[in-house]
């Protein structure tokens, strides 16, 4: 009896020791995430709130390290450094690498977008719907794009004639919008746009309005040219390392993907209200 009561107990014992231990199947997922917005901007806190969601949802089974402000990946480097693994999740823009993305480049034409939501939409159900073979190499979760690009300069420009051999920094189609309104392109990301301005080197830029602050662009410049129906976007990719995708169990990739069904949505309404305000 004392033998039989003995066993019984070293047998609860490791069951107790078993079922406590932690499974190596069941470690978590750690994911790094690069994001070119700078910390404080609206939508680097989108991107980070997605983040906090895929953890929220997983039940930390996945956990994603941030790293806004370009600090692991450069904006021009953030496809790439996915693509490679550097990175396992991304968030840049498609033209900041101008001839790579041919397909994806007509979301940016100057179409006359109305808002950031409505560009948000347009620019993540033509991604879905048309599957660019250009993206093969990545698992896209969303797509989204900023509000109307407007015309923000050092000096007024209320013509065409006024407009005619300024300096402007764009990027990839907006390039093509520059030289055709008689202005001269100069490619440049975002990050760069604020020092490149306080010095001279160009004397306005292609952005919503929503730059004025979230880049600070409102200290060197002073007029905004209220050009709608020009109506350009920029869209701007969510994407993950392909072979760590593959790699999730099936409920997991179920678990990001209705996640990421509503964040195109999220960051679109914030580009709205950093616009509006």
């Amino acid at each position: 009896m004392k033998r039989s009561l003995r066993s019984l107990c070293l047998a609860g014992l490791l069951l107790a020791l078993l079922v406590g231990s932690p499974s190596p199947s069941g470690a978590a997922t750690n994911l790094t995430f690069s994001i070119f917005f700078p910390p404080t901007h609206a939508q680097a806190q989108a991107a980070l709130d997605f983040a906090k969601e895929i953890e929220k949802r997983t039940g930390d089974t996945v956990r994603v390290t941030p790293f806004p402000g370009g600090t692991l990946t450069k904006a021009p480097q953030v496809y790439d450094g996915v693509v490679t693994g550097i990175t396992d999740l991304g968030n840049s823009c498609f033209a900041y690498t101008r001839g790579r993305f041919p397909v994806t480049a007509a979301l940016d034409l100057p179409m006359g977008y109305p808002s950031g939501q409505v560009a948000s939409e347009v620019a993540n159900a033509f991604v879905k719907e048309v599957a660019p073979a250009e993206l093969k190499d990545v698992k896209v979760l969303y797509v989204h794009a900023h509000g109307p690009g407007l015309l923000h300069t050092k000096k007024p420009v209320r013509t065409l004639e006024d407009l005619k051999g300024m300096k402007i920094r764009a990027t990839g189609l907006s390039a093509q919008v520059v030289e055709a309104l008689g202005g001269v392109p100069v490619a440049m990301p975002q990050g760069g746009t604020y020092e490149a301005l306080q010095k001279g080197v160009v004397e306005g830029t292609f952005g919503p309005i929503e730059a004025l602050k979230g880049w600070k662009q409102a200290e060197v410049v002073k007029y905004t040219t209220d050009c709608v129906s020009v109506g350009y976007t920029t869209a701007m990719f969510v994407v993950m390392n392909r072979a760590k995708w593959d790699a999730l169990p099936e409920e997991t990739k179920a678990i990001i993907d209705q996640v990421s069904a509503e964040w195109s949505a999220v960051h679109g309404r914030a580009w709205d209200a950093a616009d509006a305000e």
